[in-house]
């Protein structure tokens, strides 16, 4: 299908440190596939998922980022355009909680103004090595609830 074949075209990115989960939520989402033993990302890594709703024709390009800091500048190119971010931190490593803020920053700088940020906690499952409480996300999000950039 070409471009003219969609009703819409989002993109997508998601971000986040690395090891958070960015690329087994990709995985999952156009796959239903999820991988223990993932490699981290590269640069940047794409996937799109084509969908109807309400007799629309969409196209989800979904872009997967590095979150190492040394692939920063190729990184922050892809926010341009970019209708949506999932802002992705691991929920066992508190740290990935804490540079939520700094990507948040990223997005203000590089990212267009009126993005959609979801702020997602990865690795739910598992709970005894929990060091995010719900509550803390909850209220992160809630600062960043009508944050415009």
């Amino acid at each position: 299908m070409n471009h003219d074949q969609y009703d819409y075209i989002y993109k997508i990115v998601l971000i986040g440190d690395s090891g958070v989960g960015k690329s087994n939520i990709l995985s999952k989402y156009l796959t239903d596939t999820f991988t223990f033993d993932s490699k981290a990302t590269v640069g940047v890594e794409f996937g799109s998922k084509n969908l109807e709703l309400d007799g629309n024709k969409i196209k989800m390009q979904i872009w997967d980022t590095a979150g190492q800091e040394r692939y920063k500048s190729i990184t922050n190119a892809y926010y341009k355009g970019a209708k949506g971010a999932l802002l992705v931190f691991d929920l066992t490593k508190k740290q990935t909680f804490d540079s939520v803020d700094k990507w948040i920053s990223d997005l203000k700088t590089n990212g267009d103004e009126h993005i959609t940020i979801i702020l997602v906690g990865n690795k739910s499952d598992l709970e005894e090595q929990r060091q995010v409480s719900s509550e803390e996300a909850r209220v992160k999000a809630e600062l960043y609830r009508n944050y415009s950039l």
